[in-house]
């Protein structure tokens, strides 16, 4: 399949870059309809979403808003032909049963192109909303979405009734009907860093997605990923994230982030958003949520691409040379940027052999 490219968060406002640039993202329907139509032309593999309930306080509007995961995606496949879409799910918030019917169905009405990504939760202030307690350990959490995730897969391959008693889930007479498109599953991601979702996802996911420093020490994380895999008989592909600035020039790239992710950084946000990380996530270790607050203001602390074409293009390579199987991407303005990314960083990465060269794809005309 090659190194798949992908689009992240943009079913939230203000994406990845906590800013208060007049240029940001803004997540309406409309804008993510236009986008979802752009990538689908532009060959771009996958788009993924923030699953975000709350906001992050009175005085930012970074994630004011956020369009659901699951509605989101059903909207885009059906207005795209060949894209993949993941909802992503909080297995704290969404029953199995309901959860399974939905996929499943989205799943028909797309022939095949909707995915999942399992996501065990995290952020205490959700859990305050929907009444629930946030377990202080990972090994709760990951426990729930392992028999969350056990109950959807049972629905989807057995045909008759089932009963099912377990720690968290009681449940009596369960069917579920349709099964996925093509079978008894659809394409899983699980997003997480942390010890406990990285093993988690070696042991029930297609694809890990994790934060990572960059390729260097991306390498080992790929490694120790496909390894813990092996043990249990998988094979599991791993995707990280990213942020891109690609403008003509070196220059100019680095002057419009330094403005929108310095000059008009909501540093308060970042702040926020940086403390509720380390408090509940492990996504980040200390030592990185110390140095990466420049990372959080452009892109929610994901990998930085910035440059000229030929930059962006060779840091994307070197994940792949990385061994990542894909890298979902952000940008400031998802549908303004895409264009030229697509025209100038795609090629360089064909040639480069990064990207198939078999790949459909229209570009979508180049904007600055």
């Amino acid at each position: 399949m090659g190194f798949q490219l992908g689009l992240f968060s943009p079913n939230t406002e203000s994406g990845l870059a906590i800013t208060t640039a007049p240029e940001r993202w803004h997540a309406t329907w409309d804008n993510n309809l236009r986008l979802g139509r752009l990538a689908d032309e532009a060959g771009i593999d996958f788009l993924l979403p923030v699953a975000r309930w709350t906001d992050w306080g009175p005085d930012t509007d970074f994630h004011r808003s956020a369009l659901d995961p699951l509605v989101w995606a059903s909207g885009l496949l059906a207005a795209t032909s060949r894209i993949r879409v993941f909802s992503t799910v909080h297995t704290a918030f969404h029953h199995p049963v309901v959860a399974a019917k939905q996929l499943a169905t989205a799943d028909h009405l797309s022939k095949g192109r909707i995915g999942l990504n399992i996501v065990a939760g995290w952020h205490a202030p959700e859990y305050e909303m929907f009444g629930l307690t946030l377990p202080n350990d990972h090994d709760t959490r990951y426990a729930l979405a392992q028999e969350w995730w056990d109950v959807v897969k049972r629905i989807w391959s057995t045909d008759e009734p089932f009963d099912h008693e377990g720690q968290f889930f009681q449940l009596k007479h369960v069917v579920g009907r349709p099964k996925p498109y093509n079978g008894h599953s659809l394409p899983v991601i699980n997003a997480g860093s942390s010890a406990q979702g990285r093993s988690f996802a070696a042991r029930n996911a297609d694809r890990a997605f994790t934060v990572v420093g960059g390729p260097e020490d991306g390498a080992e994380i790929v490694k120790a990923i496909r390894a813990e895999a092996a043990s249990h008989g998988r094979t599991v592909g791993v995707f990280t994230l990213g942020h891109v600035v690609c403008r003509p020039t070196r220059t100019e790239a680095e002057d419009f982030l330094r403005y929108y992710a310095d000059e008009q950084a909501d540093w308060p946000a970042v702040d926020e958003v940086m403390r509720l990380q380390g408090l509940h996530a492990q996504s980040f270790t200390p030592e990185m949520l110390q140095v990466y607050r420049d990372r959080f203001a452009a892109g929610h602390g994901s990998c930085p691409l910035v440059g000229d074409p030929d930059d962006v293009a060779d840091g994307l390579a070197a994940f792949a040379s990385a061994g990542f199987d894909g890298i979902a991407l952000s940008f400031l303005n998802y549908a303004d940027e895409l264009g030229y990314f697509a025209a100038e960083v795609m090629p360089r990465l064909r040639a480069r052999g990064v990207l198939s060269a078999d790949r459909h794809e229209t570009a979508p005309p180049p904007r600055t």
